[in-house]
């Protein structure tokens, strides 16, 4: 009987060990985790997507500085105002894209486009030159100024028809610019071989113009013609006349096809190799286009450089000095083949 109670205290202890050994409602069992993959072997989780940046979506926004609105990290610009040597004033390729306007020559219009307006009085480029202009010259250095205005370089351009050391020396060869406009207002006052004139595009040489478009109204007519020149190197011809809508007559009847001021039209001149192709085009109408072979006109040969010119330069310089020229821009882009 004395034994009795021992037995019984082992009997508790053994129940209270195998208690402890079981496990716990408490607690989870953990599994092994296995190996995992070297970092550099698992697939990249991919960046988040950067938020879009604020723009225009395309449209062009009447508050606006023209540069923001269209691509002009490869054109400088000239005006007509003194720029104290006598000459018209060129803005650099860097200041009109740090937002430059100018209330009366260049500035946003109030639907977005891009207006270049010059009157027939006001400082010209050079003393060789008749007329003034508001206009943008192609400048591919864009603001790398060591290299030269002029020349075969990386400033300009050559055709494809050039040597090919002109070739690589220059920016590129062969090229496209094309444009969308409206002629807002043509001058009125004047001799009558000035009347109603203004170049709205160009391709210029070292000295002469491979090609100029005009549009032209006269005064007493509700349309308005466009024809072009082609002006080959001095002893390689004379000036060619291409019309193409219209006449460009002095005293032409009002154009049956022709282009009303305000009305928008677009041009593109394409030079490949010799072929020089200018192209008019309009909604709703068939385009109407010219091709000019070049091979004689002396563009070809060594030296010969181009550069695209876009804007109005103003071809009356007989009537009011105030009278004036003016077109709004609604597209301008232009390119080149390079090696």
């Amino acid at each position: 009987m004395k034994r009795l109670p021992y037995l019984f205290i082992v009997l508790l202890l053994g129940f209270a060990v195998y208690n402890c050994s079981s496990p716990s409602d408490d607690f989870e069992e953990v599994e092994q985790e296995t190996p995992t993959e070297p970092e550099e072997d698992k697939e990249p989780e991919p960046e988040p997507e950067p938020e879009p940046e604020e723009d225009n979506d395309g449209e062009l926004d009447p508050n606006r500085a023209p540069s923001e609105n269209f691509d002009l990290s490869t054109w400088n610009l000239s005006i007509p105002v003194n720029s104290g040597k006598g000459t018209a004033l060129t803005k650099t390729v860097a200041e009109i894209n740090a937002g430059y306007e100018h209330d009366e020559y260049f500035y946003t219009a109030a639907d977005g486009g891009m207006v270049f307006k010059c009157p027939n009085d006001g400082f010209k480029t050079s003393v060789n030159t008749s007329y003034t202009r508001v206009e943008l010259r192609e400048m591919l250095r864009g603001t790398n100024t060591s290299i030269k205005t002029q020349g075969v370089n990386k400033n300009n351009w050559v055709f494809g028809t050039a040597p090919e050391a002109d070739k690589k020396a220059a920016f590129g060869y062969d090229g496209e610019m094309t444009a969308t406009l409206a002629v807002n207002h043509v001058t009125t006052t004047g001799s009558n071989s000035h009347i109603g004139r203004v170049i709205v595009g160009q391709i210029h040489a070292n000295d002469d113009e491979p090609v100029r478009i005009y549009y032209r109204k006269l005064k007493n007519n509700d349309l308005g013609s466009i024809y072009f020149a082609h002006e080959p190197t001095d002893g390689n011809g004379d000036e060619q006349w291409h019309e193409m809508i219209g006449s460009r007559s002095n005293s032409a009847s009002n154009p049956t096809d022709g282009i009303a001021l305000g009305e928008k039209f677009s041009y593109a001149i394409k030079v490949t190799g010799d072929a020089l192709t200018v192209t008019i085009s309009r909604e709703g109408k068939p385009d109407v286009y010219k091709t000019v072979n070049m091979k004689s006109s002396g563009f070809n040969v060594s030296g010969q450089y181009m550069y695209f010119k876009a804007g109005v330069y103003n071809q009356n310089n007989t009537g009011d000095a105030d009278d004036y020229v003016q077109a709004t821009f609604y597209a301008l882009e232009k390119s080149h083949t390079t090696y």
